[in-house]
């Protein structure tokens, strides 16, 4: 391929030269197990423990309340059944929303199975989750409250803050899956009232199969892989000594540059929004148009397959999505656009295109010339847009 525009960051991104150079001597020259007692292998506990802090420090959280996973999958499900398992002596009752990614849902479909209540809040058009409906929702039996930071699909920021705050004010334990969010915008467990909260390494330009959980000292949640002391015994397993240290290592790179990308990504998501918004007609901006990740743009094409799009872009060398990468090939539209409103028809013709360090304004305008190209070829075969069109015209 030519050409390569890769605007599908939300589903993993490039992992940066200077990660991978910090990596290598893991694999090779330092490749001690950190559980053993001589010297050679030893010294890598000190090395995890640096990487610990890098990671506290851009949280507001204490070293001691990172615990290393192999993602944010991992750590979403084990921020659910543990906390439902140590805290079920209180009640069995747990609040999300509809929008969450699988792994929150189909972990509290496990639960619900095993006798646990869930309540799934709705959210509004732009998908946004309304604390008060969260305040509600809550009952002398509930343990836990999980809501995401930012959509995975739509990029819509939640408030955050006020679920934290609420949480905190009736005694419940408030879950954030930040994996979308965490170094993408600042975000400080104390200030939002955050109990515990997952990210991945490799959404931050960090190695794949490395993440981790922060959880506040005092929350009494058990082990979720079991074998081993490591992670203060409550996550059995030799330590990915290399993972570890590429996620710090993408945690000081992301921190460090997190405004400066912001500001970057935003005025280029919004050159696009706005010239996809006037040059493709009959199209539907999804999620908040202000609380919005920097990088995300999500689009509904009326009387377009989503599938048919991403396999044109594709042709001409453009990364992008139909929503989230855990539910490619499926053949059900998003959970997420129907959860905000969308008819099936339209929920169809969704587009995901998400942003890097690397996307320039020239990548944005190529990629839209190629969008607007291909929507019209796709209209034009369509019978429903031909009827349509038909009817405009009477």
């Amino acid at each position: 391929m030519e050409k390569l525009i890769y605007l599908d960051n939300a589903a993993t991104t490039r992992t940066a030269p200077e990660v991978v150079e910090a990596m290598l001597p893991y694999f090779t020259e330092k490749y001690g197990n950190p559980s053993s007692v001589y010297g050679f292998a030893s010294a890598n506990k000190e090395v995890i423990t640096q990487q610990r802090e890098k990671i506290a420090e851009v949280l507001g959280a204490k070293t001691d309340e990172i615990y290393f996973t192999a993602g944010g999958t991992e750590s979403d499900n084990w921020a659910l059944t543990a906390t439902a398992e140590a805290y079920v002596s209180k009640g069995k009752h747990i609040i999300t929303s509809r929008i969450e990614h699988h792994a929150i849902l189909h972990t509290c479909e496990y639960l619900e199975k095993r006798g646990y209540e869930v309540t799934y809040l709705d959210v509004d058009e732009n998908g946004l989750v309304d604390p008060n409906a969260v305040e509600a929702a809550i009952r002398p039996d509930t343990i836990l409250i999980s809501i995401m930071f930012a959509n995975n699909e739509i990029g819509t920021i939640q408030p955050i803050r006020e679920i934290g705050t609420i949480a905190r004010e009736h005694g419940v334990l408030f879950h954030t899956d930040a994996v979308q969010a965490f170094a993408q915008v600042p975000i400080n467990v104390d200030e939002y009232n955050i109990d515990m909260l997952s990210a991945s390494g490799h959404k931050l330009n960090g190695p794949k199969g490395i993440g981790f959980l922060y959880i506040r000292k005092g929350v009494k949640i058990r082990s979720f892989i079991h074998g081993g002391a490591q992670e203060r015994k409550r996550r059995a397993g030799t330590e990915n000594v290399p993972g570890i240290v590429g996620l710090g290592k993408a945690v000081e790179l992301a921190a460090a540059t997190m405004a400066e990308r912001a500001e970057k990504e935003t005025k280029l998501r919004d050159y696009m929004i706005g010239r996809i918004e006037n040059e493709i007609p009959y199209c539907r901006l999804n999620g908040d148009r202000k609380k919005r990740l920097p990088n995300n743009i999500n689009f509904s094409f009326r009387f377009i397959e989503g599938e048919g799009m991403l396999i044109s872009l594709d042709l001409k060398g453009i990364c992008a999505s139909s929503g989230s990468a855990c539910t490619s090939g499926s053949l059900d539209p998003s959970h997420v656009l129907l959860a905000i409103g969308l008819p099936h028809e339209i929920a169809h013709g969704s587009l995901r295109m998400t942003l890097g360090a690397d996307t320039t304004r020239e990548d944005i305008d190529y990629t839209v010339d190629c969008l607007k190209e291909i929507v019209a070829d796709i209209r034009n075969m369509s019978p429903l847009y031909e009827d349509f069109l038909k009817k405009q015209r009477k």
